[in-house]
């Protein structure tokens, strides 16, 4: 249970009570010969905020300082909960935003700069370096300085980037812009989830982490609709300009709102803040702080020096430590892991078709409808519209497994399964059949029905590797996640490389199908855990045993 300060905080040197009555058995000699007596603070302690001075006081008391924004996260009200949860999901689909948006201006920046679509497209491929491999160096960081200074320092780096973007005259310039836009960017994805685990606690975190998902896949459609859009009818600058309105608007946002949510770091300052007020209380002539004792003698009062640490920066490696730790247990993780390697590949291979889409939706619509760049961008719709379906299912389906069947979905990580044992099929079958009515012949809605079906699917294995890895894992779970997301960052930038050689090559039916067989391949990954995954997870020297929320 959380200790709520916010009541029992004095606001002024008035309020702050005082103790100089004979009961307290202490004289200054006394005290300044007393030893300090260190506690571990939590968001648990009961925290002495009555000072004792001696019975002929008569000196200015130090203003006990504000406590109210130290508080634990998880006891922090409802609706500042949602204004987190909304303030990071919106800067996600901004770094989202970004990564398809690139793709618009293809056409007109090949001509420019001379370059062919390949090339240009590693643009894409450079992003998704910085964005897979940028989270392993930062993690650490905001172990030790908090979510909030990294989250800010790495938007004002996006910011700033996408700035670069817009200004740029050089294809070499772009690059440079890209890559490490992909770094100020990754804190947008891989961070928030760790910032809705700091304030939701698990009974409760399936609907934010359903936000979250929704927002990286409505911002992933979202960028080559707009673009598109803006590059077919202004300056291809425009798209750039645009993103640095945008991101601007919302790293303003966060840097105003945006409070600290890492647990450790609010105790560590919380410690700081109160140490300083006692050693001001005692250079004022305090003998110490009121707190109750057992001896009858002293009428179960006594005066006493306290100081605080808090257990977990005792504990914390150095950051040179922290930083080869997190370079190297994803690696370790992902090889000597199944369910971390199987879950790697099953949610990198999804995310690939994802980015694939960046340069086949064009190419396919364009040979087989003549479609413009605005009207192939408007089909990217339906990644967005499939996102917020899914979104909206996940959370319905949640709270009716959660009312009609508790055990099975918080008894094991398995029960959250469930639902992605079927949906996960939706992606292949959304690729055959994309495949299949790739003809001039069909209707333009009927592949762009297929392209929201297999957003769907994407989705669903998106929220599954979150939600088993972070059952599973437990304290290891960042490092689970980061091996996760670098085989999906790493596998999503290649693929748009070879968008035009395979679909060219092969012909849009057999690329698709090749895709859609990988993919219901891959769908059995579910199953196997569904039904072996207690086995599974028992021969894991890692794995936590699961304890249900």
């Amino acid at each position: 249970m959380t200790t709520h300060i916010s009541e029992d905080v004095p606001s002024s040197t008035q309020d702050v009570p005082i103790s100089n009555t004979p009961n307290f058995h202490a004289t200054r000699h006394s005290i300044d010969s007393q030893d300090i007596e260190y506690r571990y603070l939590t968001f648990q302690s009961d925290l002495p905020l009555t000072p004792v001075f001696p019975p002929d006081f008569k000196g200015q008391i130090p203003p006990c300082p504000n406590l109210r924004d130290y508080d634990d996260p998880f006891s922090w009200s409802l609706t500042r909960k949602r204004v987190m949860t909304y303030l990071s999901c919106s800067v996600n689909v901004t770094a989202a935003y970004s990564a398809g948006a690139y793709a618009s201006t293809a056409s007109v920046l090949t001509s420019k700069w001379s370059v062919s679509h390949v090339a240009y497209n590693v643009g894409i491929t450079i992003f998704c370096l910085g964005f897979g491999l940028a989270p392993m160096v930062l993690a650490p960081f905001s172990e030790i300085n908090g979510r909030r200074p990294v989250f800010i320092a790495t938007g004002l780096l996006f910011v700033i980037c996408q700035l670069g973007c817009a200004l740029t005259d050089s294809f070499a310039g772009m690059l440079v812009a890209r890559l490490f836009l992909g770094i100020g960017g990754s804190t947008f994805s891989t961070m928030v989830g760790g910032i809705l685990a700091d304030v939701w606690v698990t009974a409760d975190r399936n609907t934010p982490m359903v936000l979250f998902t929704a927002a990286t896949m409505f911002g992933t459609g979202l960028g080559p609709l707009v673009s598109g859009l803006v590059a077919q009818h202004l300056s291809w600058r425009w798209v750039f300009w645009i993103q640095v309105i945008t991101s601007g608007t919302l790293v303003s946002l966060v840097t105003i709102f945006f409070k600290e949510t890492r647990g450790s770091i609010i105790l560590s300052r919380k410690a700081r803040l109160l140490n300083k007020w006692y050693e001001k209380l005692e250079d004022a002539g305090a003998l110490g702080m009121e707190v109750n004792d057992s001896d009858p003698e002293k009428n179960g009062q006594t005066a006493l020096r306290i100081r605080w640490r808090v257990k977990t920066d005792e504990d914390r490696s150095s950051l040179g430590t922290m930083i080869a730790v997190s370079l190297y247990r994803p690696f370790h993780m992902l090889f000597t892991e199944p369910v971390v390697f199987w879950f790697s590949l099953w949610v990198a291979f999804s995310w690939a078709v994802l980015y694939l889409q960046f340069g086949s939706i064009p190419l396919v619509f364009a040979a087989n409808h003549g479609f413009t760049l605005e009207q192939t961008g408007a089909v990217f719709s339906a990644v967005a519209i499939g996102g917020i379906v899914s979104a909206f299912l996940s959370i319905f389906q949640e709270k009716w497994a959660v009312r009609h069947y508790p055990l099975k979905i918080s008894g094991s990580p398995e029960g959250r399964l469930s639902f992605a044992c079927i949906e996960s099929a939706l992606m292949p079958i959304g690729l055959f059949w994309f495949g299949w009515t790739c003809y001039s012949s069909i209707h333009w809605i009927v592949p762009t029905l297929a392209i929201g079906v297999a957003t769907m699917g994407i989705f669903s294995i998106y929220l599954a590797t979150f939600n088993y890895t972070a059952d599973v894992y437990h304290v290891y779970a960042s490092s689970a996640l980061a091996a996760s997301g670098l085989c999906r960052n790493l596998l999503g930038g290649i693929f748009p490389l070879i968008d035009v050689q395979m679909f060219d090559g092969l012909g849009f039916q057999a690329a698709s199908s090749l895709l859609g067989g990988i993919g219901a391949a891959l769908t059995l990954v579910p199953w196997v855990l569904a039904f072996y995954g207690p086995r599974i997870r028992a021969r894991s020297k890692i794995a936590s045993s699961f304890t249900p929320p």
